[in-house]
């Protein structure tokens, strides 16, 4: 009796798989030009640093060197113990567009970016907002048009991708795997009419956004999440679109172990217990299957014919291969295909871990 049972249950997971990356082929088609693509509306560029003056003096000239007339910078220094403030203060000194935010720890909100975050948006002068970290680095001078373009009378939030340098490391090929993955993931749930989250180092939306659900108000608490959760509240199938643009992407140093990568994702999975709940069903759901779909794969090997797994694993990954394949050519990650069936076990496995150590305690936030 247990034989056929295995059998149908790889068969349903396998499914339920494909359905999911076939559904993912959605954001692929998005590249239409957009109808604000003529005109350059006024911008506020919000950059949010904490201990990062090494950073800032990085990459901070990629953000002033964009190719736009109309733009300010709101750095804001939340309570740094380096020298955070005084690198942003000689930058300001010689660029008039740039106005500093120097945010204190207060008892209240001691250590919570999502207060530093609320002061600068309320400091800024525009309506329009887009926000990056301190270690993101525009691809292109045309970062803030590229983003802001996708700006019209219905959608005010813009979705972009942010993606992490390259660098000939294995934790960093895993970093960047799953950074694909996400992305692939959050601009198709977008595209389908149901955002769920987005990534704080590329992210556009407006002052009025922020103030209908009250900014982070609902979680305000939860020192994580000024992105995703803010989109959990603000977001919805009407005002919201995605940008993947080459042009559009922004790139970060990684981490550069896995530890560090670790204790990254510890805190960023641990906001989604704070999904809404069609979003928990639908993205636990899809980890689930795969899962077990590989679980039951490697038995149904030692106790069916090839001849009949074979077809069913070879229908799962050509059509992974794929959708992942374009996905990644799409968003210039092309090599990492290569890799698909390796990355894929090593980031199960790596985010089971995190799962486990999450429920044992909780994660640090925000330096």
């Amino acid at each position: 009796m247990i034989l056929p049972v295995v059998f149908y249950a790889l068969v349903v997971f396998a499914g339920i798989q494909i359905v999911y990356y076939l559904f993912f082929t959605t954001f692929l088609f998005t590249d239409k030009k957009p109808k604000n693509s003529t005109k350059e509306i006024p911008i506020s560029v919000i950059i949010c640093a904490k201990n990062e003056a090494q950073n800032i003096q990085q990459f901070l000239p990629f953000i002033i060197e964009q190719n736009y007339k109309n733009f300010e910078i709101v750095l804001i220094n939340d309570a740094s113990s380096d020298e955070t403030l005084e690198v942003m203060e000689t930058f300001k000194a010689e660029n008039a567009n740039i106005k500093i935010i120097n945010v204190k720890n207060t008892e209240a909100f001691w250590g919570n970016k999502k207060y530093a975050l609320t002061l600068g948006i309320k400091a800024a002068k525009h309506e329009h907002l887009l926000f990056t970290d301190a270690d993101c680095k525009p691809v292109s001078k045309n970062w803030i048009a590229n983003m802001t373009k996708n700006f019209s009378d219905t959608k005010t939030i813009i979705l972009g991708y942010g993606k992490y340098k390259k660098e000939k490391t294995l934790v960093n090929l895993f970093v960047r795997f799953e950074t694909l993955l996400t992305a692939i993931q959050y601009f198709s749930y977008a595209k389908l009419g149901s955002p769920y989250m987005a990534v704080g180092r590329n992210l556009a939306y407006t002052k009025t956004d922020f103030f209908n659900v009250k900014g982070f108000i609902k979680h305000i608490k939860i020192k994580s999440g000024d992105d995703d959760l803010f989109i959990q509240d603000a977001a919805n199938k009407k005002n919201t679109t995605i940008c993947t643009r080459a042009n559009s992407y922004t790139a970060s140093l990684a981490p550069t172990s896995f530890k560090a990568w670790f204790q990254q994702k510890r805190r960023h999975i641990s906001t989604a217990n704070y999904y809404k709940t069609k979003h928990k069903f639908l993205l636990g759901l899809f980890f689930i299957t795969k899962v077990l779909f590989l679980i039951l794969a490697i038995f149904s090997f030692s106790i069916y014919s090839w001849k009949i797994i074979l077809p069913i694993v070879f229908t799962y990954y050509f059509v992974q291969f794929l959708v992942v394949g374009f996905s990644a050519k799409k968003l210039k990650e092309s090599k990492i295909v290569y890799f698909l069936p390796f990355l894929e076990i090593g980031l199960l496995l790596f985010q089971f871990s995190i799962f486990i150590a999450n429920l044992i305690s909780k994660p640090n936030h925000w330096k």
